[in-house]
């Protein structure tokens, strides 16, 4: 109880904080994304959160909508743009996230939702990253990013579940602010993204320092 109220706290004073810090910021990135791939300025896409509650993750778009002869979005690597990868590799597109922050929907750290359609493919031990709100950032993203395996991102995601603390959390985010400056863990070579997740390749979790 001591943790959730703390936690809740450092949020909110964090969360609110960037937000008046980086509000020119932000301003500028709305009017460069409108300027450079039209509208809508912000993506929209619901994921689960604390206990797979469903709700709005928030970002600067980084893609156009370009689609082939049939209507079909093109793939994204040849929808995102040199302007969407800057977004991406300077985190500035999660930027619109500190809001959800604010809402409660999020937390600063916590595991990353991930997409709705991957809920069924979860082991039982995996579904245990939804007993935490998900976070901006988190143990996985620090310890690798988008660069490591999807079974590997879930043991770093319940390591964080079962030692989590505010001790930790406050590490999570100054370790985030070096990862951002330095941008690593992006994403894997000749990719703009984590490859879909297909469900677990080992049947349990370990230990991870």
């Amino acid at each position: 109880m001591v943790y959730r109220l703390t936690k809740r706290i450092l949020d909110l004073v964090i969360s609110g904080s960037l937000l008046i810090l980086f509000a020119p910021v932000m301003a500028v990135v709305a009017v460069a994304v409108r300027i450079k791939l039209g509208s809508p300025i912000l993506f929209r896409h619901p994921r689960p959160g604390y206990e797979e509650k469903i709700f709005d993750c928030i970002k600067f778009r980084t893609m156009t909508n370009s689609r082939d002869a049939k209507g079909a979005l093109l793939p994204e690597i040849q929808r995102i743009t040199e302007f969407g990868k800057f977004l991406r590799r300077t985190s500035l597109d999660e930027l619109p996230q500190l809001w959800t922050v604010l809402t409660g929907d999020m937390s600063l750290v916590g595991p990353r939702p991930l997409e709705i359609r991957y809920l069924p493919r979860y082991s039982a031990e995996q579904r245990r990253r939804h007993s935490v709100p998900p976070g901006i950032t988190g143990w996985a993203q620090i310890n690798g990013r988008n660069e490591i395996e999807w079974d590997r991102k879930f043991e770093l995601d319940l390591w964080y579940v079962n030692h989590r603390s505010v001790w930790l959390d406050l590490k999570i985010m100054v370790l985030t602010f070096w990862k951002v400056v330095s941008a690593t863990g992006i994403a894997k070579a000749g990719t703009t993204s984590m490859e879909e997740f297909m469900g677990p390749r080992t049947a349990s979790t370990q230990e991870v320092h």
